[in-house]
């Protein structure tokens, strides 16, 4: 069976962008079926070399997809790891000393200046370099020591969708070889995934509540953050809705003071260790009247406005931002559907953007 997100849509506003977002569960088996022994062989090769720190470079959604890989790298490998500010190299020229450091570059394209220029400063620099990418003959693959191709498949829609699922499962199967994993805790997804892109409906009419949302807050803790971060980068490019994304603990710094009973709070609930980090921050987001809508397990589902309830249950916590972002991605279509525009063509954007 496969995932049938996009119904008859003909030539609509949103065809490419649904279509993309309903070849994930395919894409996912892809992954795990063709790419797993190549990203295992990458991983065996660059444990050996003992690499002492991690630095992560990237742009956009792959920026989220790398927040993410930081998360993984130091709770399960108990490695430092920093997420780089590439104008140092590219704008201003340091030349740091990263020696036994691999670098990660994430890009979907592999075709940004900074990103290239950064990773080939970053080898020059001694590092062990890594390019992800879902084009194995970018730019950015040539200049890097190793690559993993991510095994997407074309996207044409400006959100990125499977990208980024991609990029997280083949991050979670790189880490898990470093550390000489099986990586088994992944088997499970794609027919998870399938199962909720199949709840079109039940988002559709989530999203008539925030339809005429002026402004969104999107908050979560530990591996759901990544998670919160995309779902507003999601939103804000194609319905143009400002949604603002923050750690549950970084929201209690001040910016709860903005929330109240209009402007919408969604809040990614990891079913694990980042849930319970995040249960004080959705206890002052109740006390305050917030209209609280959350993705994560029944229970918590239960206890707020609306939400989406996700199945959790014998999924690690790990590789639950791979299912999370799902009904968000679908969120961010249905709600710009709503508005009348077009998701696959948001305004001011090109699907390569080069920065330098």
């Amino acid at each position: 069976m496969s995932a049938t997100y996009p119904a008859d849509e003909g030539e609509l506003p949103g065809r490419i962008m649904s279509g993309e977002m309903a070849e994930q569960p395919a894409m996912l088996r892809r992954i795990l079926d063709d790419g797993a022994p190549a990203i295992r062989a990458v991983a065996a090769e660059i444990a050996a070399r003992k690499p002492r720190f991690v630095l992560l470079t990237a742009r956009g959604t792959s920026d989220n997809a790398a927040l993410y890989a930081k998360y993984l790298i130091e709770i399960t490998l108990g490695l430092p790891c920093g997420l780089a500010s590439m104008s140092t190299t590219t704008a201003y020229g340091a030349k740091p000393d990263l020696k036994d450091v691999l670098v990660i570059t994430v890009s979907q394209s592999g075709g940004s200046p900074d990103l290239v220029a950064s990773t080939r400063a970053a080898r020059e620099a001694g590092a062990v370099t890594l390019a992800v990418t879902n084009n194995p003959d970018s730019p950015l693959a040539a200049v890097s020591e190793y690559h993993i191709d991510i095994l997407a498949g074309p996207e044409k829609a400006l959100p990125a969708t499977k990208t980024y699922t991609a990029s997280l499962l083949s991050l979670y199967l790189f880490v898990e070889g470093l550390r000489g994993g099986d990586g088994k805790a992944a088997a499970i997804l794609p027919e998870l995934a399938e199962a909720v892109l199949a709840r079109k409906d039940e988002v559709k009419a989530l999203a008539s509540r925030y339809r005429f949302a002026e402004r969104m807050v999107i908050t979560s803790r530990g591996y759901g953050y990544p998670t919160a971060k995309e779902a507003a980068l999601k939103l804000m490019e194609t319905s143009y809705i400002p949604a603002l994304s923050y750690s549950g603990a970084d929201l209690l710094h001040g910016p709860l003071a903005m929330v109240d009973n209009i402007s919408p709070v969604i809040a990614v609930v990891t079913d694990g260790r980042g849930g319970e980090a995040l249960q004080p921050v959705l206890d002052r987001l109740r006390g305050r009247g917030a209209d609280l809508f959350v993705v994560g397990p029944k229970a918590q589902v239960q206890a707020a406005s609306a939400g989406f309830v996700l199945p959790t249950a014998g999924v690690a916590e790990e590789v639950q931002p791979i299912l999370e972002i799902l009904p968000l991605q679908m969120l961010a279509y249905e709600v710009t559907i709503a508005r009348g525009q077009d998701p696959d063509a948001p305004r001011a954007l090109a699907k390569v953007t080069e920065t330098h």
